[in-house]
Parts: structure tokens; sequence; C-alpha cells
């Protein structure tokens, strides 16, 4: 059936799985570790403005590498706009059309009207800065050109199963990542305090500030709301974590989950990506047991993330807020990446230095991890250096083959 849980022939269907890609980069490891589609910001009309946003030539590159895989590009389109931008976006809808891009990801209701005048035939994904909460209102965007929703964040699994049961659209949420305190977005803070609209794709994320208390008539003494003598994080939301909850969700007939981070490092979109790939591959028949691996939660420590909670999916857990801090953690730094030399020689290129006789790990697609002592530092001319800088490009001897688009990893705290 479709949208649902189980095929005609008895097995499970598997959502897709989208990632981010927020630059080229990104997108190439999204796709080496997984992702069935991948969704990115252009120059203008999205909403992460300071990511690594795609130009046309870029796009036109990233849409001829996802189709020779046979996934899926869809391009985020889903700011509000003011009234002077409508023209713009009218020729940037003209420069798109050409590209033939997967679906474009929209919020803004005269946006669609202006995608159906312009392209009529697009594939139109509604994003959740639409804030669809209910099947009449899915049903709603589906008269209006709508193919898939994002539905809304604050929605438990119950609300969800509302949705499904009350419509034949694609349904999509988020699985994993940053929340906002607005948690479909529509957000005024920023604007309020500093100028730059969220809505406009320029969220200087005043939730994630340290805030305390004072009485007008008593300046400089402050309330004890605070945690420490930082201050209280009283909108610092949990990061997203829905790993453990994927056979409800499949159940539940969601046909996409979404991971949230195009402004997040090329190491965070890999490995999130595949331990989510991985426990996608590992969803039961119907009847069977899914046991969620304690390997999957030890990986996703090791991303920069603040802590996990499962949002509003169980809302009887209260588990949103982290008034503690807003400061992120990870338990390990990327390395470098492969980009050249099949086999246990490769040419690796840096992003944070390393020295010769430290221990690394080499991470690749499908969870395998490999740990080993970096033996030697080489020049790809083979001259031994004392240490690999960032940016350079170096050889390494593996235990193990590797191949271009494997990350190397280290564990905080061990760099000499």
């Amino acid at each position: 059936m479709e949208n649902g849980v189980v095929a005609e022939h008895g097995t499970m269907l598997k959502p897709e799985l989208l990632a981010p890609g927020g630059d080229l980069e990104k997108l190439e490891s999204a796709l080496y570790f997984g992702a069935d589609a991948v969704y990115v910001g252009g120059a203008r009309f999205g909403l992460r403005a300071m990511a690594g946003n795609f130009s046309l030539p870029q796009l036109q590159a990233a849409r001829k590498l996802v189709r020779g895989l046979g996934k899926k590009l869809y391009l985020t389109l889903n700011a509000y706009l003011a009234p002077e931008e409508i023209p713009a976006l009218r020729d940037h809808l003209e420069e798109l059309k050409p590209l033939d891009l997967d679906a474009y990801i929209v919020s803004d209701p005269g946006v669609v009207a202006l995608i159906r005048e312009v392209d009529p035939d697009r594939t139109l994904h509604l994003s959740t800065q639409a804030n669809t909460t209910n099947a009449a209102a899915a049903v709603f965007w589906g008269r209006n050109g709508i193919r898939r929703i994002n539905l809304a964040r604050e929605l438990s699994l119950e609300q969800l199963k509302a949705i499904r049961s009350g419509c034949d659209l694609e349904l999509e949420t988020f699985v994993h990542g940053a929340m906002c305190m607005a948690y479909s977005g529509r957000c005024l803070l920023s604007a309020a305090l500093t100028g730059r609209s969220a809505n406009q794709g320029a969220c200087t994320h005043p939730c994630r500030w340290g805030y305390a208390l004072q009485e007008e008539t008593r300046p400089g003494e402050f309330f004890p709301v605070e945690e420490d003598g930082a201050g209280a994080y009283l909108l610092n939301s949990r990061d997203l974590c829905l790993v453990e909850q994927l056979p409800a969700l499949a159940a539940a007939g969601i046909d996409g989950l979404k991971i949230e981070g195009r402004m997040k490092s090329r190491y965070y979109a890999a490995v999130v990506t595949d331990v989510y790939r991985t426990a996608l591959d590992s969803l039961p028949e119907p009847g069977g047991e899914y046991r969620c691996d304690p390997r999957w939660r030890e990986e996703l420590e090791t991303v920069s993330h603040r802590p996990y909670g499962t949002g509003f999916l169980f809302p009887e857990r209260g588990e949103q807020i982290h008034p503690a801090t807003s400061s992120y953690i990870r338990s390990h730094d990327f390395i470098g990446v492969l980009v050249a030399g099949f086999g246990r020689s490769p040419l690796v290129q840096v992003r944070n230095r390393f020295f010769p006789g430290e221990t690394l790990e080499l991470v690749a697609p499908g969870m395998r991890r490999t740990v080993f002592s970096c033996a030697a530092i080489r020049t790809s001319d083979g001259e031994l250096l004392s240490v690999a800088q960032p940016n350079a490009v170096v050889a390494i001897d593996l235990p193990a083959a590797g191949k271009p688009g494997d990350l190397l990893r280290r564990k905080k705290g061990g760099a000499s």
C-alpha cells in the first residue's frame, strides 16, 4: 500500500533518508555515506544564509552527481519573501528551470503560486516552516500542488499517525539535529534583538544566549535563575535524536526522514548519515524485533551536538529544554578525508593537524571503523614529515584498504 508500512510482498517499506548538503563536499559525503536524497540551498531565498550555498554552476554539478548515483536533489526556497523580492525570485526560477531539480522545498504560499506560474510541473515539498499540524492542512496543501509535507516539529507520534490516516500525500519528519524553540520556525527573536531575520535565513540564534533576570530598580542585581555564573539558558533546546524510534516512524507511515545540519561539518554529515542509513537498513520484517545497536548512539556522540532528546514525539517525557549551557559537545575531532589512492597508502586532505605515532580511526560507510597508529606521515613525493598541517595533502599507511571519501578522526585530547 502507498505511504504505508508493509508492501504487497510483506516487507517493511523504508522511508527515504534525506541528508543536508551545506556545500559540494558535504553533499558528496552525505551521498557516499548512504543518503537517498540531499537538500541544498541556493544563493538566495533559503533559510540558511550563512551556509555554503550553491551557485547555479554548483547546482548543475550537484545535479549531475546525484543523478549519476540514482539519488535525488532538493533545493530550499523556503524563506518568506517581502514584496520587493518577488521579481528577483521570478528571474531566479527561470534560471533554475533548465536544471530540472527533483523538488523545491517551499513555505510561502506566494512562492508556491509563483513557481506554479513559472515552472508548473516542478515537484514541490512543503517545509516544516509552514507549520502543518493536521490532516486538513495537509489536504489543503495537496490541492495547491504540494506533493510532500515536512510536518511541524511539535507533533507527537500519535498525531503523526492521525495525519497519515487523513491524507495520501508524502509525509516527512526530522529525525536528527538542532532544534529551534520556535520548533517549526517563524521565530522573531533574532529580528527583534539584532535586526537579522530568521525568516530570511539570517538567524543569530538568540535562543542559545545566556539570560538572567534583573529588576529595573536594582541594576546589577540578578535573580538566581541561572545554573551557574554564565547565566540561564531558558530557551536552549536539546538536539533531536530519533534513531531508536525509526520502527515507530516507519510504522506510522512516514515517507521521509530528514537530518538537520546544512551548517554543520562534512564529518557531521557523513557520520550521522551513516548511522541512520545503517539503522534504516536494519529495520525488521513485520513482526520482527528492532535492536538499536549501542554503537549507533556512540557514533552520534562523536559529532558536535547538544544533549539529545526526542523532541515532542513523546510529549510526556518533558525533555525538550537543556537549561545548563548552550555549548556543543563531541568526543572526536575530524582529522581529514581520503582524496586519492585506493588501498593502504592513500592521500589525505588534512583538516586538523596530527603527528606520527598518534592513534587515529578510519571512518568508512556501513559503520566500518578501524583504529590504528599513524606510523609515518609523508608528502605525496615520499618526503617524511614531522606533522600534518591543516589544508595539506599527505600520505599515510592504513591497516586496511581505504577509499576516497573515507574520513579520519581522533579521539578528543589525543593531539600532541
